[in-house]
């Protein structure tokens, strides 16, 4: 075996089976893009003059696309009827990497004996704003304020295009501006006038992952593994001009005593490069970038910033301080007539629990708890003394140091602390489970997973557990063998492996194998992990070209959309493409034609479908590119006047998998109406699902179950086909009708992809986040034909699985695809005891090739302690993390039974946890008296959200509900909580906010109380953002945000437009940040006061009273009393 440093110099190596490009710069991705663009429109003459902001200026990487929601402040400690205990807590409305604020000068400290000093160029220092977790050493503050977006001499862009679909508004258009509703959206005017255009190409805040954190594994080499495009259009951008649509004031970078370019000034990583040992396997370090990122550059260490430059934040006091109780957001007072019970004083307080004081008469609003913001960044050791440290809260801004531990972004449990029993774990009446993301976007500050390569032999496993090698097993008998830390077996250690014990049990070069000190690791898979040569990157389109689809708009938009996309497939001769269109026969297109237009070869028989010139429709995209794009831009008007409205959906799909089936591959299918023809059709049911809601039918959740199994049978198929590769379905519903997603959304859930909904589709306003969506889709770090295996100690198995994906085995999960933002749910339960004091052991392995072909093993390991108190693992659990776990349990409940048993579920699993608190760990009190665990003392808020949630609201389209469902089975742990308690911020007043923080650390709780009728309001969870209108606005308001001057003139589609003004501008970068921070760009919908719209609106209100649910005092009292009820 070879040996070489883990951050690779010199000459990168070739990629196996891949040619370089002749252009240095083919491989760059682009920088900092902005999000928020729109395609241009379809059809018109590209620009002919090249870009002013060509790929050779391109500067280095992009940052990586933040995907977690902000954090949370901490609510005050609470009196009267509700008692909490301990620190303020982090929660939910922070940007995940946000500009850092200042910080306090701390000493330096030395570097924890176990690891290895860097040296001084490789040392990066603590940033400005950054504050250490608890449990994490203090760091030294910086001269100036790094990771800071880029300044305006890093701008560029891609070349401009052939043609511009979409093209619209002049170029004076300000930034962000769709047309006006004056305009028509599909003009087709001159380039330097897009309709749906979207930033300037010199300010992107909306980037891909990070190039410093690879991870995603294509080879070493120029070239990076995952490299996002060969061009420099960043993901999450609007297709480029030479004229920069919805271009505002340009962006001219940080100050100038904030350099750009920096090393992020963080907690120094203490490890020094791997010297090399002769008997050692090869080391390739991190890979070269991140998935889908251009190559690193020399100029920073961690690559570029991952944020956009807003240097405002507010600095919050570190966790953990002892500080008074911030004030608390007011509720709205007792109606006239409305009593609350009489709560007598506290008798004692419980050790967790806090001091506590008399209580009021009555509930005081001001003092429930309640989510608050908090943007300070927080520097995180996963394990520290040899002990694991509980992380920070999944929607806080934090930095990890792995190590031993992984990530708590890759990996993370319901509770830091495992139960040594079954008996305990239920008593506490928690569950006991892990939420897995594998491919989850790093912070771009932190040290990169080193990549392991053992040669032939491969990785070093356990021989009776098959776990591999990881920092827990411990070696004995001066290192001639090793006990296995999940099944306790021992092994002899390799004799290439071998290495002498140190004078504390460690191996002597324990510190210079990443395997044996890192958490997560990725190995080089061998030969024996293949059962065929790794599949190449082949995506194939389905268009979806009936009469409504092209009425709609959607078949013109989905054409847009890819054509632009075409530039952000992975570059290199493994990429291959493939496209078809349907109504209700199928239309394939010979590609292999370079200097002719593809030829439409018809299948009209939609029962038994087979696949024409196999050979001929797919093909390598550099062989098609040109003729692809021609066909793009004819296909809307080929079918321009077509009168057929059935579709073929299933016979499709299933006539793209016969295509795929000799390589495998992504299968992106655009649908808009409901299938009713051939394989899988589909009858309407929507009326009569209604009806049975309505009238209280017990089994009117049937009808959120697929119609038949015909679909489900065909989406195993797809994900079990072993002679050949897997394939992956993603679908985009662009529709404005019933299309029974609860049938249709089995095929993704199967194989691994995802449901995109843009519900009513309008051809305005969409067309942008259809583009941007499918861009991320083809950018964002993936892998495909995975298999995931979660392995654990003795004492504990896996229950079960939870998440998009085909099961085969009971232990291994296939994954056709996976992706950066799928989590996958891991259950578990007790089969033995744990001793007190020992350590439980999770092992999460994921076997993935990479966009280039390259095998890989990715291995995360956790271990926590155990213990037999139950206040302990009260203390210790995770509530971000425990609601992800019941916001899935119930997407899963709610397709099997009545409505009503989920909502009783849901609510005692939040009174069976405050119970078993207030019996067990809580000292003596009063009985009057909610008292709620420290840690879990927001869980009563958002057990009220989830009830009110559109996927448990009988009032809702059979679809919506539907999606929804879908949507939550794979959501990240970041953004659970925002789906269904979403952040709500003023904006007719951004000007006067104070300019230290962002404005979005001002949000509003979501009570009507604080809905004025001369405001405007900004509601988002993550996919969706409400724009609420008061009918009394200011007229000069209306004016500088919409363009109009009274509520009377506002469009019924919103194209957020910037205007030559302050409060505009800020809006607009309100947006742009609330994009960066969701993965998602965020489609605005406009709600007025008085009309369908603003009901809508108000839906969202939890914490009021609801006619089907209560109000979040009421739920209080109501929990209270089941607690009082179960203690006598």
């Amino acid at each position: 075996m070879s040996s070489s440093p883990p951050f690779v110099s010199g000459q990168p190596r070739p990629r196996p089976g891949f040619a370089p490009s002749a252009n240095p710069n083919a491989a760059v991705a682009t920088h900092n893009p902005q999000i928020g663009r729109s395609p241009p429109p379809y059809g018109a003459p590209r620009a002919a003059s090249p870009s002013p902001f060509s790929a050779s200026s391109l500067p280095g990487p992009p940052p990586p696309f933040a995907s977690r929601p902000p954090p949370q402040g901490a609510a005050a400690l609470s009196q009267g009827l509700i008692s909490s205990n301990g620190p303020p807590v982090a929660g939910l409305a922070s940007q995940r990497f946000p500009p850092p604020p200042p910080v306090q000068q701390t000493a330096p400290v030395a570097a924890p004996a176990s690891i290895r000093a860097p040296p001084p160029s490789a040392a990066p220092s603590q940033a400005p704003g950054v504050q250490s977790f608890p449990g994490s050493p203090p760091a030294v503050a910086p001269a100036s304020l790094p990771l800071m977006g880029s300044p305006a001499s890093q701008s560029f862009s891609r070349p401009p295009p052939t043609h511009t679909p979409f093209a619209g508004p002049p170029a004076s258009q300000p930034p962000f501006a769709g047309p006006r509703t004056s305009q028509p959206p599909s003009a087709g005017q001159p380039t330097s006038q897009p309709p749906f255009p979207g930033p300037p190409t010199f300010q992107r805040p909306f980037a891909g992952p990070p190039s410093s954190q690879p991870s995603f594994g294509g080879p070493p080499t120029s070239q990076p593994p995952f490299a996002g495009p060969p061009t420099s259009q960043p993901p999450f951008a609007g297709p480029p001009n030479s004229q920069p649509p919805f271009a505002g004031p340009p962006y001219t970078g940080p100050p100038t005593s904030q350099p750009f370019g920096a090393s992020p000034t963080v907690q120094p990583f203490t490890g020094a490069p791997y010297a090399g040992r002769p008997s050692s396997p090869s080391y390739l370090g991190p890979q070269s970038s991140q998935p889908f990122s251009g190559p690193r550059t020399a100029a920073t260490p961690f690559g570029a910033p991952a944020w956009s430059s807003q240097p405002r934040q507010v600095a919050p006091s570190m966790p953990g301080a002892v500080q008074a109780p911030p004030t608390m957001f007011g509720m709205p007072p007792s109606t006239p007539g409305q009593s609350m019970p009489a709560i007598p004083p506290a008798l004692g307080h419980s050790s967790l629990a806090g001091p506590q004081a008399s209580t009021p008469s009555k509930v005081d609003p001001n003092q429930i708890p309640r989510p608050m913001p908090s943007s300070s960044v927080i520097l995180f050791e996963t394990r520290q003394g040899n002990q694991a440290n509980a992380p920070p809260p999944a929607t806080s801004n934090f930095i990890v140091k792995d190590n031993g531990n992984c990530s708590p972004r890759l990996m993370r449990c319901t509770m830091n602390q495992i139960p040594c029993t079954g008996d305990l774990l239920s008593t506490s009446s928690m569950p006991l489970a892990l939420m897995v993301q594998p491919l989850a976007l790093p912070h771009p500050s932190e040290e990169p997973i080193q990549i392991v390569d053992f040669g032939d032999s491969g990785p070093i496993r356990c021989s009776r557990c098959k776990g591999y090698i990881n920092p827990y097993m411990r070696f004995i008998d001066h290192g001639r063998r090793f006990v296995c830390n999940l099944c306790g077996f021992t092994n002899d250690t390799p004799r290439d492996y071998y290495c002498n014990l140190g004078p504390d049990g460690r191996r002597r070069d324990a510190d210079e194998r990443p395997e044996l000190c890192r958490g997560t690791v990725e190995f080089v898979a061998t030969r024996e992990y293949m059962v065929r040569d790794p599949m190449p990157a082949v995506f194939f389109f389905l268009i979806d070209v009936s009469m409504n689809a092209v009425q709609t708009g959607a078949t013109a938009a989905a054409c847009s959309a890819i054509s632009q996309s075409l530039a952000d497939l992975p570059d290199g001769p493994r990429t291959m493409v493939g496209i078809a269109t349907f109504d209700c026969t199928i239309h394939f297109y010979n590609l292999r034609r370079p200097s002719q237009q593809p030829l439409m070869l018809i299948v009209p028989d939609v029962h038994d479908v087979y696949t024409p010139l196999q050979t001929d429709i797919i093909v390598q995209l550099t062989e098609c590119r040109q003729g692809l794009e021609q066909l793009l831009e004819n296909i809307p008007s080929m079918f321009d006047n077509n009168k057929v409205a059935e579709s073929a959906f299933g016979a499709a799909i299933k006539a793209g998998f016969l295509a795929l089936k000799p390589t495998g591959g992504k299968l992106l299918v655009f649908q808009s109406v409901l299938p009713s023809v051939g394989i899988g059709s589909l009858s309407s049911r929507e009326a009569e699902g209604r009806t049975n809601v309505s009238a209280g039918d017990k089994e009117a959740h049937k009808f959120l179950q697929p119609a038949d199994k015909t679909l489900k049978t065909m989406a195993i198929e797809f994900a079990e086909y072993q002679a050949s590769c897997l394939v992956c379905v993603d679908i985009f519903i662009t529709s404005q009708t019933f299309v029974d997603i609860a049938s249709i959304s089995v095929v993704p859930t199967t194989t691994g992809g995802q449901v995109y909904y843009y519900y009513p589709f309008s051809a305005l306003s969409d067309p942008g986040k259809l583009y941007n969506d499918l861009r991320w889709n083809i950018n964002r770090p993936q892998g495909f034909e995975a298999v995931m295996r979660v392995r654990c100690s003795q004492g504990l198995q896996v229950q079960e699985y939870s998440g998009n994906f085909c099961k085969r085995i009971p232990t291994d999960i296939d994954l056709p695809a996976i992706d950066s933002n799928k989590t996958i749910m891991v259950t578990f339960k007790h089969d033995d005891k744990f001793q007190e004091n020992s350590e439980c052991s999770f092992q999460c392995a994921l076997l993935y090739t990479t966009v280039y072909g390259q095998r890989r093993i990715r291995v995360m390991n956790l271990s926590l302690p155990c213990t037999t108190m139950l206040s302990s693992l009260f203390r210790s659990a995770d509530l971000d993390t425990q609601f992800a776990c019941f916001l899935k349990q119930a997407a899963s409940m709610i397709p099997v039974s009545p409505l009503s048993q989920v909502h009783e579920q849901i609510t005692n699993l939040c009174i069976n946890i405050l119970h078993a608190y207030r019996k067990f760990c809580a000292t003596v009190s009063s009985a009057g008296q909610l008292i709620l665990p420290e840690a879990l003392k927001l869980l009563p808020l958002y057990t009220l959200a989830l009830a009110k949630s559109i996927g448990l609201r009988n009032d809702g389209r059979l679809d919506d509900r539907s999606y929804w469902i879908s949507h939550v089975a794979s959501i990240s742990i970041s953004l659970a909580i925002p789906v269904v308690y979403p952040r709500m911020i003023s904006i007719h007043d951004l000007t006067t906010k104070e300019d230290d923080g962002s404005p979005l650390a001002l949000y509003i709780p979501l009570s009507s109380e604080h809905i004025n009728d001369d405001g405007i309001y900004l509601l988002e969870n993550g996919e969706d953002g409400l724009i609420y209108v008061g009918n009394m606005v200011n007229p000069d308001t209306l004016q500088q945000i919409f363009g109009v001057s009274s509520v009377d003139g506002l469009p019924s589609q919103l194209v957020l437009e910037q205007f030559d003004n302050e409060l505009s501008k800020k809006l607009n970068d309100v947006v742009n940040e609330i994009r960066q921070q969701r993965c998602s760009y965020l489609r605005l919908r406009l709600c007025n006061k008085g009309d369908p719209s603003g009901m809508h609106f108000l839906s969202y209100m939890v914490e009021d009273k609801s006619p089907g649910g209560l109000s979040y005092v009421e739920f209080l009292v109501h929990v209270h009393r089941q607690i009082q009820t179960k203690m006598s």
